[in-house]
Order: structure tokens, then sequence, then C-alpha cells
């Protein structure tokens, strides 16, 4: 039996698939709106996947945010002049074990932004803050139970338009009461991959140039000339082309690889899908060639109900001799026992891991064992300032565009989850 704790380190989950003995996430929750206690279900992905991409195939203009390359500071110059609409904000945190959103909580604010109140519960807002007709809630994974918190305060507050998520994820926000709820939601998608792309391209160099027995050798003293592999001309296979996937294509394709893509649209051409070689649908028989044709093959793919256990036993069964897996975006992604079957068997040549079914991964978890397993404590994107950035990124960039009555950046889809 499985169970995880989830991005924002809290609650258990248990999860059993009708069509199968594996045990996947689900919670129980009480349902915060009307104040009862239900099973949070989540079916099985058994119908062709549905896998995660940031671009809307009829999208005119790219409507999401990247770190490196989007417009930073226009509106460094706003004036009281450019409101359109005044921004009453609640701050849905927790104050004493989160200092990472000093540039809301403490920052100078665009002119026709107020910060109403922070809490870490629907309780800690009092009733009479209704008087000032809020209209924005920030959330941060330091809400405890936030999928919980979330829809109690849209309940109380029914006045709040937009719902912004300090994250990229927003698994630990996603309910019913969410998806159906009306509200506009963002997150801060763009701001962690880099890292993300800079480690992948560590974890195939690990393995091509065969780092774990250069310091089996270090160990031992022993000094034997090996062969190693190249990057350039091998070819990397992307599960999940959102942005993370994309920031790894582009480091990529400097080393000289070949990259496979899986996205919804695979006729879709922009700027960004040129970085391709190959772009693939969505289904298990364009998954399965993917795995079968990429050396390195990297899962971006967020959590979702359709993403769910999507790299599972046939994905495995049909992958490259010598492969190397690396999973960057959710364990649940990822069919960890059959993954765990290939590594054993030398059917994959190694895997690097920065998420797992469940974090922290377990002492008695074999994968610890493994010597063709490299392994990151869902780290490999935490730089000392990446959550103040991506709170500056609500404060600078998307809070003045609702100030301005202009179309916000990351929209997310509150029924897909991404």
């Amino acid at each position: 039996m499985y169970s995880m704790i989830g991005s924002q380190r809290v609650g258990r989950y248990i999860l059993r698939s009708a069509s199968s003995a594996c045990s996947y996430p689900r919670r129980v929750l009480p349902t915060a709106a009307v104040g009862l206690n239900r099973t949070f279900s989540i079916r099985a992905a058994s119908s062709p996947y549905e896998f995660p991409y940031t671009c809307d195939p009829l999208m005119t203009t790219y409507k999401y945010w990247n770190r490196e390359e989007s417009e930073h500071g226009k509106y460094a110059e706003m004036t009281k002049d450019d409101v359109k609409k005044e921004a009453k904000i609640l701050s849905l945190c927790d104050p004493s074990n989160d200092d990472t959103n000093v540039a809301l909580h403490q920052g100078q604010l665009p002119p026709g932004a107020t910060l109403v109140a922070i809490g870490k519960t629907a309780e800690d807002f009092d009733d009479s803050l209704k008087e000032q007709k809020p209209n924005v809630i920030f959330v941060s994974p330091s809400c405890p139970l936030a999928r919980v918190q979330l829809p109690a305060l849209l309940q109380k507050f029914p006045t709040v338009e937009w719902v912004h998520a300090q994250s990229a994820g927003i698994d630990f926000l996603v309910s019913d009461e969410l998806s159906q709820s009306t509200v506009t939601m963002t997150n801060a998608k763009g701001q962690f991959s880099s890292s993300l792309a800079e480690y992948a391209m560590l974890a195939c160099s690990y393995f091509a140039k065969g780092l774990p027995k250069l310091e089996r050798q270090k160990r031992a003293k022993v000094w034997s000339k090996f062969d190693i592999d190249e990057l350039r001309g091998k070819t990397m296979g992307i599960v999940g082309y959102g942005d993370i996937g994309r920031a790894v294509a582009k480091l990529a394709k400097v080393y000289g690889m070949k990259i496979v893509a899986l996205r919804r649209n695979p006729r879709r051409n922009t700027d960004e899908e040129k970085l391709c070689d190959v772009v693939l649908g969505n289904d298990k028989k364009s998954l399965n060639k993917l795995m079968s044709e990429s050396d390195y093959i990297v899962c971006s793919a967020p959590s979702t109900i359709e993403t769910r256990g999507m790299v599972n036993a046939a994905a495995f069964a049909a992958v490259k001799d010598n492969a190397v897996f690396l999973n960057l975006g959710r364990g649940l992604v990822v069919d960890e026992e059959a993954m765990i079957k290939a590594l054993k068997s030398g059917k994959l040549k190694g895997a690097a891991l920065d998420v797992f079914i469940e974090e922290p991964l377990p002492e008695d978890n074999e994968l610890w064992d493994l010597e063709n397993v490299l392994i990151s404590p869902h780290n490999m994107d935490q730089t000392a300032t990446f959550m103040h950035e991506a709170t500056e990124f609500f404060v600078n960039e998307n809070l003045p565009r609702f100030i301005c009555a202009e179309e916000l950046l990351n929209p997310v889809d509150k029924v897909a989850g991404y």
C-alpha cells in the first residue's frame, strides 16, 4: 500500500485502482463548503491519456510567464491613473512558517492593491472583512489542507474573482468545489523550469559519463579507464511538454540531442515546438513509441486524474534497452513498481528521480539500494529564492494586470488540474 505526502508536505493519501491491486493516492476530506465528510475519489487513468501542455491549440498569443524570456518590469511606472479596478487581497498561507511572501505581506504593492488579511484557515478571516469586498486570493503551499480551506474561503467571500497559486503545481489545491467555481485561477508556471532543466542535463551526464563508476573507483582508489557515452546525437523523449519540458529541450538541443515530445496537438507549430525533431500525439501508442526510441526520457508531467499512472508497466516494457529515465514532475505519474523492475532487470540503465509516490521516500523503499538510481529529495527547483521570486511574479506582473483589467498570465484549467 502506498501513501504520499504531497508537494506541500501535508496530508496522507490512499487510492486503490478499480482495475488492479495497485494502490494510488486518494484523500478522505471534509467538504468545507457544506461541512460534511465525503470521499474525494480519483478514478484510474484507463482512458487515453491527456498529457499536460501549457499551450491551447487555438491560442494566438502565448499567455504564460517565463522567468528568463518574458518581459520584466512592464508595470514598474504604474500610477493611480492606470487603475481600472481595485484588488482587495486575502493571503492564505501559514505566516508563522513561511517567509517567502515578504513581497506581498511587507512590500510595496501596485497602486490600487490592498492586502486585506492574512490567515491559514478560513476561520482566520473575520466576517467583517466582507465589507471590503475582497476579490483576490493568494494561496501558498504552506497553508495546511489548502484544498479544504480554499473552497471554504470562496464560500465565505463570494466577491472573490481570482485565485493565484504561489506554486506551479496545483495538486495541493484541486477539489470538486474549486473546479466547479467560476473564479479565474493562475499559477507560478515559468518560475522553476530553468533549475530543473539544468538538473536534467546533469542527470543525463551522470549516467553518460559513468559518474557512479567514478565514485566507486575513487572510494576504492582504483585507476581504471573505461569508455563513456556522448549526449550529442542521442534522443531525448519528453513526456509533458510544458514549460519544464521546453526548458529541458532548449538545453538538450545545445548538447546536440534529438528531441521527441508528446503533446495534445502534435500539428501545432510554434517557435517553441521547432525545438522538437518529432512531435507525437497523446495516445498510449505514442507514449510507447517515445519510450522505445529515446535514450533519455524526461517525465515532467503534473499529477492530474488523467496522468496518474500514465508511465505504466506497458511503457517500461516498451522502453529502449539501456535508456535512462528522469522524473521531474510528480511521482504519481509513474508506476514505481514497474520502473523498479526495469531498473533491476537492466532494461533501464538508470533513473534520476526528484519526485516519488511517497515523500519523504521511506527508508525501506528499495530505490535507496539500487546503485543505478540518482535520488534527490524533491528539491531540484529549490533555490534559495525560488518561492520569493514566485511571490514577486504575483505582485509585480500578474497583480498589475488584474488592476489594469488586462489578461492575466498563467491561466489554469481548474478541471484538468494544470
